[in-house]
């Protein structure tokens, strides 16, 4: 409900806005995460459930990993020097892994299994196939003259004690979880989720479900941006509350806005951020608080805000952003601008995606004076296919494509050009 103390500004009264520059996307995102101030909130989870998560202190490990030196493989831990005389040995032990062995004398060798500790003495390990177990079952032939060192994994190799093995706003990974419990952590303090309030706008949309396809109204469009944006914050592991469809009307958007500040601390919109006059966006969230950008130098994803809306005083501030409300536009701004600011919100500290450089096999002839996300697949050659339809209606291109060609303003591109070629793995992970 809209807190009665907030005075409702008349969209007729407001002044006519003056038409800015549109902004440099460099430009936009460095202001954006500007404000983006990491979330306080701590949370200890288990390990296993950590998956995704933001590491919130470093991990430094009390222990070498691993703790001893032990064998790579299953053979034999010999005494490297002794096979300058001979090339039998008498096995003298056994040595499973969890168990130690004893000091090997010279002339001896000790049947060891991977993981198992080195005895005292030995100093290389003769892998089993490379062995022949003579008939007396107490002793054997080595078919290879072994270096020292070898298929000896060293204590500490893998991590030394007092070291810091996972770093604070490092994204947690599978392959992280596995390093944080080889350490002994069975809980990890993480950043909070982010609580987003999701939304779109438009009397235009209906939801997929509500009317079949053949009862479609005219002008009627099923509502596809709300799937995949939140999709994509699930993916960020975002907690997101779906608000639906709010009507095309200012005191609508106003009441949603502020409803919707209350409890979270990100509200994201689809639509109504242009400058048409059911675009309703922009005037609700200056009657609620105040707006940072509005249009940015980019194709597709011009039009697009930031703001921050507070219901009354008592109330914290939510970050409010509003992507445009083509499904293109609202997919390439959400990576682009949406995605490392909920990433510096957790704490994370590696915010770029990582683009790399790639051959066109494609004509792009038209330079455009703003900065084009192109939609592209990659070849089983390594180079790049363009999606035939660029426009920023065309969601088949997300689908059909892979990632984006970065491509500057005022540039053209011509077969065998190198050119820039984010994947949408690192722009939706």
């Amino acid at each position: 409900m809209l807190n009665p103390a907030v005075p409702l500004k008349s969209a007729a009264t407001s002044p006519v806005p003056v038409r800015q520059p549109l902004r440099p996307l460099d430009e936009a995102l460095s202001e954006l995460l500007a404000m983006a101030l990491s979330l306080a909130d701590l949370e200890r989870v288990s390990t296993f459930d950590a998956d995704g998560r933001v590491l919130a202190e470093d991990l430094i490990s009390s222990l070498d990993v691993p703790g001893h030196d032990n064998s790579s493989m299953d053979g034999y831990a010999v005494r490297s020097a002794d096979l300058a005389t001979t090339d039998v040995l008498q096995v003298t032990q056994r040595i499973p892994a969890g168990s130690h062995g004893h000091a090997l004398e010279p002339l001896a060798a000790a049947r060891i299994f991977t993981g198992a500790p080195i005895p005292p003495g030995a100093d290389a390990v003769v892998m089993q196939e490379d062995t022949e177990a003579l008939t007396d079952s107490a002793s054997v032939r080595l078919l290879t003259v072994p270096s020292a060192g070898q298929w000896i994994r060293r204590q500490g190799e893998d991590v030394a004690r007092g070291a810091v093995v996972l770093a604070r706003g490092q994204r947690l990974s599978p392959a992280a979880l596995g390093l944080a419990a080889s350490i002994g952590f069975a809980q990890l303090q993480v950043t909070r989720p982010v609580r987003v309030a999701l939304f779109s706008t438009g009397d235009e949309l209906v939801m997929p479900g509500d009317v079949a396809p053949a009862d479609m109204p005219p002008g009627a469009i099923y509502n596809s941006n709300r799937f995949f944006l939140r999709a994509m914050l699930k993916r960020l592991g975002c907690e997101v509350t779906d608000l639906g469809i709010v009507p095309d009307r200012l005191d609508a958007t106003v009441q949603a806005l502020a409803a919707a500040s209350l409890q979270h601390d990100l509200i994201l919109t689809s639509g109504g951020v242009s400058v048409g006059e059911e675009d309703h966006i922009k005037p609700a969230v200056q009657t609620l608080g105040e707006l940072k950008l509005w249009q940015l130098a980019i194709k597709p994803g011009k039009p697009f805000a930031y703001g921050r809306i507070q219901s009354s005083s008592a109330d914290p501030f939510a970050h409010f952003i509003g992507l445009p409300g083509n499904p293109v536009s609202s997919f390439v701004t959400f990576m682009l601008l949406v995605r490392p600011f909920v990433l510096k919100l957790l704490g994370v500290t590696a915010l770029a995606p990582q683009a790399m450089t790639a051959v066109a096999q494609f004509s792009w002839p038209k330079a455009d004076k703003r900065r084009e996300f192109l939609r592209v697949r990659q070849l089983a050659g390594g180079g790049l296919a363009l999606f035939d339809n660029q426009s920023s209606g065309v969601l088949t291109s997300a689908v059909w494509g892979d990632g984006l060609v970065d491509n500057p303003p005022g540039k053209t591109i011509a077969p065998g050009d190198v050119v820039s070629y984010i994947p949408f793995s690192a722009l939706l992970s």
